[in-house]
This record gives C-alpha cells, sequence and structure tokens, in this order.
C-alpha cells in the first residue's frame, strides 16, 4: 500500500511544528528532533509505502526501523492527514470531473481503508424517497442531484403555479398548470441523465399510501402538508420500513428540521403523543386550541427555502454516508429567524409505551 499526504501545510518552530489543514485552527505537534517534520517532506506529493518511506527517511539522516514508521504512518492516520494513493479517484475522467467537488469534501473524512471515493459512491449507489417537490422539497432534489444520488424517488399531487416562484427553482412559467412532480423529474434528468428518476404523482392520506414506495429506498426526505397529521403519516412509513427520515419545513419564525432514524432514536410519534392536551388549561393548551385558528397562509420565500433543502440533504448525506453522526436524530433543529438562524436543538420526548416505534 502506498500512502500519500492530504493537502497540509506545515512549519516548524523550536520543537514544535504547526500543522495547518483548516484555516479555523492550528494543530501543534511535539517534535524536537525533527522527525516529524521529516516525515512530512518525505511524504509530500510523493506516494510511498512504509518500507519507501523509511528509505527516504535515512537518506535524510533519520534513521528509524520499519514499525516505528508504520507506527507514524497509523497516527497520521488518525489525525485525517493521509490517504491511500489512488483512492481520490472513482476511476473514471469523466466521473472525477463531475464529482470533483465532492471527491474534494470527503478528503476531509477519508482515512486508510475508507477513501474518499468510497464516500461518493455510496451517494452514487442510494435510492432516496422525496415526498413533496413544493417550497422545500424542490430545494431538496436539487441539493441531492448535485451530490449525484443514483435514484430518486418523486412524490407530489400539485401542479404548478404562479405563486410557487417566489421559493420553487425546478419550474418554469411554461410550466404552469403541469404537474409539479412531472417537471421535476424533467428537471433531474437534464441536470444529471445518469440520475435514475421516477415521477409518482399520488395523494397522500395516509402511512399506506407509502407502503408501496419504500421497497430499496435508503432515506426518506421531504414534508408533507395539507393535513396536521402528514409527519406522523410519514414517520410511522419509514419506522416500520426501518428507513432513515429527515422532514424539514418553516412556521411564521422558524425554520425546523428533524431526523428519525428507526431503532437508535425516539421518533415524532413519541414526541407528539407527549403535547399538551387542547383543554389544558395552560400555555401550551392554548397553542394546541388555537393551532387551527392560525392562518396557514404560506410563508416560505426563497432564501429560507434554500435553507431548508440544504439541511435536509445535508443530514440524509450523513445517514447515506456516515460520514459524521446524524445533527438531528430523535431532535428538533430549530433555526429562529429573530435570533439570527442561531440552531437549537430540542431533544423528541421518548415514549417507552410508543405505538409505531419498535421493541
Amino acid at each position: 500500500m502506498r500512502v500519500v499526504l492530504k493537502d497540509c501545510v506545515w512549519e516548524s518552530q523550536g520543537q514544535d511544528l504547526f500543522l495547518l489543514t483548516d484555516p479555523r485552527e492550528v494543530v501543534t505537534l511535539a517534535d524536537p528532533e525533527g522527525r516529524v517534520a521529516a516525515l512530512f517532506a518525505a511524504m509530500q506529493g510523493n506516494p510511498a509505502t512504509v518500507a519507501e518511506l523509511r528509505e527516504r527517511l535515512a537518506a535524510d539522516g533519520v534513521e528509524l526501523g520499519e514499525d516505528e514508521v508504520r507506527d507514524a504512518v497509523s497516527a497520521l492516520d488518525t489525525l485525517g492527514l493521509i490517504e491511500e494513493d489512488g483512492d481520490g479517484s472513482l476511476g473514471d475522467h469523466d466521473l472525477d470531473a463531475r464529482h470533483f467537488s465532492n471527491l474534494a469534501f470527503f478528503g476531509t473524512y477519508a482515512r486508510l481503508g475508507r477513501p474518499r471515493a468510497e464516500f461518493v459512491n455510496a451517494v452514487r449507489r442510494a435510492h432516496v424517497l422525496v415526498l413533496g417537490v413544493g417550497g422545500g422539497g424542490s430545494s431538496i432534489v436539487q441539493c441531492l442531484a448535485g451530490l449525484g444520488v443514483g435514484r430518486m424517488t418523486l412524490v407530489d399531487r400539485d401542479d404548478v403555479e404562479s405563486r410557487n416562484f417566489a421559493r420553487q427553482f425546478l419550474y418554469h412559467h411554461a410550466d404552469i398548470g403541469r404537474s409539479k412532480v412531472t417537471c421535476a423529474e424533467e428537471w433531474v434528468r437534464a441536470y444529471d441523465p445518469r440520475i435514475t428518476v421516477r415521477a409518482v404523482d399520488r395523494w397522500i392520506s395516509g402511512p399506506e399510501d407509502l407502503t408501496d414506495l419504500v421497497e430499496g429506498v435508503d432515506v426518506i426526505v421531504g414534508g408533507l402538508d395539507g393535513h396536521p397529521e402528514a409527519h406522523l403519516w410519514m414517520n410511522a412509513a419509514a419506522v416500520r420500513a426501518k428507513i432513515p427520515l429527515v422532514v424539514g419545513g418553516m412556521t411564521r419564525s422558524q425554520i425546523t428540521y428533524y431526523s428519525v432514524d428507526p431503532g437508535r432514536s425516539p421518533c415524532v410519534q413519541c414526541d407528539w403523543r407527549d403535547r399538551p392536551a387542547a383543554d389544558e388549561p395552560t400555555a401550551g393548551g392554548f397553542v394546541e386550541r388555537s393551532r387551527a385558528r392560525i392562518s396557514e397562509q404560506n410563508l416560505l420565500i426563497a432564501p429560507m427555502a434554500a435553507q431548508i433543502g440544504s439541511l435536509v440533504a445535508y443530514e440524509a448525506l450523513r445517514y447515506l454516508t456516515g460520514f459524521e453522526e446524524p445533527q438531528a436524530a430523535g431532535a428538533f433543529v430549530k433555526l429562529d429567524l429573530r435570533a439570527g438562524l442561531t440552531p437549537v436543538r430540542q431533544p423528541f420526548n421518548a415514549d417507552p409505551d410508543c405505538p409505531v416505534c419498535p421493541r
């Protein structure tokens, strides 16, 4: 195995070596004898095996045993500083060009035995079910397409209207009156013909309407409107099928997204069962009594739709690749418009008697 040093900058100062891979932080390594700096110099831009590195170091006057060099390489891998030579390629020039930025992003998380190409290929193999291609959903579709998700099933029942253009970027004036999901399917095909996409023009009226759509799906994303319990239907379908769910939306003053990791996190039904009763003489009860009286006018504008799309797609990416743990599993992440969109995580209330969660 030939390893190569990732993109980084270092500088020796006295007995320390300063290392920079991200402008927000400097890593300081003790290097009183200059061996770490010598190892970096031996690796930079020049792939090598452990034996070859040992020879290069010896040529520079640094005598180390092969086990010592191997331990040093392992330590650099722990710090995320090296990868195997050639692991940054998908093996196809056109694919490497198409996924140039995606490969660069995952380079930060690549390790020996988990190359950056493996992360990208995981996305390319994935099947994502997108529920709703309206405000937030249309932006989710665009983000997933940019990531190169291999397969998408898009579900919606609405047609394109003039009022959609304040926040939905998949559609054109000529599409007014046409099925949204058909237009979204056409957009994906035109954007990247490598993506397999299926449009389902369907009204969802319960979890059973999703049963035939979840087979082979890796993540469910989006959000359904039109019924106050639509989020519970999505949750039930996802948990029963053991498929992660990521949902985003907006109230008057907050962007909210959450995810459910079946079998590992509480679900939406858990939290829903803990809500105040409408007849309670409390502030919570007042909210529940008054919820239906608040205007349901859609306040979502273009910047907020883009925010929702990116947050949901990024959480879905965590599930698809495991590059880091899901951040919203079993919790609402709320971004308050009045506080500069500062995120606050609010965990779901776990319910041991939840009728949806597996036991």
